[in-house]
């Protein structure tokens, strides 16, 4: 069965591809950690050089990474993850990517209030006042606990330089 004759809830990415990607990642990262490791020293001069045991583990997991790679090739292809199952990852993952980056420049209480808003909106079945008490009150209680009592400073944004803090 071709994937083109899948139903659209069986399609999806395919295992092969996902495992030749991580694998290819891997053995990039071993062959990075090797060249820095050898530009430090991997050698054995009356001890150990600073870049002899980051050689040694580069080395193990380039071996590794090429393992998978052979290993994949000859793997029969399946589906790693279907695209719906991808809709809902993402339907997650977006918004949390969003959330932290937006940490940078709203601070984490403004940030934390979008999200919750957001995630509250549009996957809970909250009503509109239960959201409102939420997005307002855990940002207020966190700062309380973290700020006030804790003394911890948390990343600000705008609005808390516009209230001085």
């Amino acid at each position: 069965m071709t994937e083109a004759s899948l139903p659209m809830a069986e399609r999806g990415v395919s295992r092969r591809l996902v495992e030749i990607v991580v694998a290819l990642l891997l053995l990039g990262l071993a062959a990075l950690a090797l060249w820095d490791s050898y530009g430090r020293g991997a050698g054995w001069d009356s001890g150990p050089e600073n870049g002899f045991f980051p050689a040694r583990v580069a080395a193990i997991l380039a071996i590794a990474a090429v393992a998978a790679l052979v290993s994949a090739l000859r793997r029969e292809d399946s589906v790693f993850v279907t695209y719906g199952q991808l809709r809902l990852v993402a339907q997650v993952f977006v918004p949390l990517f969003l959330y932290v980056l937006g940490i940078a420049f709203l601070g984490i209480y403004l940030a934390s209030a979008l999200f919750m808003a957001l995630f509250m909106i549009t996957l809970g079945s909250f009503r509109w006042w239960q959201t409102a008490l939420a997005v307002v009150l855990v940002p207020l209680v966190t700062f309380w606990v973290f700020e006030l009592q804790f003394r911890v400073p948390l990343p600000k944004g705008p609005v808390e330089a516009l209230l001085g803090y």
